[in-house]
C-alpha cells in the first residue's frame, strides 16, 4: 500500500467519514448494507486500509444524510498547502 494512505491528510479525510457516521447514529453495518457493501469495507476506510475515490465519497456522505459537498469543504479546511500523494 501506498505511503500516502497513512498521511495525516488521509487520516484527516477518514475521521471526517467516521465522525459524520457517528454523528449520524449509523452503525459500520448499517452504513455498509444502505451503500451495497460488506462492513469489512467501512471498517478498512476507517481503519486507513482502504482509500476512498470520490464517487465513494459522495455515496458515503449521501448514505450519512450529509451534504459531499460541505463534508468535502470540511476536508480541505484542515488539509496542508501541500499533500503528498
Amino acid at each position: 500500500m501506498s505511503k500516502s494512505a497513512f498521511s495525516d491528510a488521509h487520516q484527516l479525510l477518514i475521521s471526517a467519514l467516521a465522525d459524520a457516521r457517528r454523528d449520524a447514529g449509523i452503525h459500520q453495518a448499517d452504513l455498509a448494507k444502505i451503500i451495497g457493501k460488506d462492513q469489512s469495507f467501512i471498517s478498512n476506510i476507517e481503519r486507513g486500509q482502504r482509500r476512498v475515490d470520490v464517487i465513494e465519497f459522495y455515496a458515503i456522505a449521501r448514505a450519512l444524510n450529509v451534504d459531499p459537498v460541505q463534508l468535502f469543504i470540511e476536508v480541505v479546511a484542515g488539509l496542508p498547502a501541500k499533500v503528498e500523494i
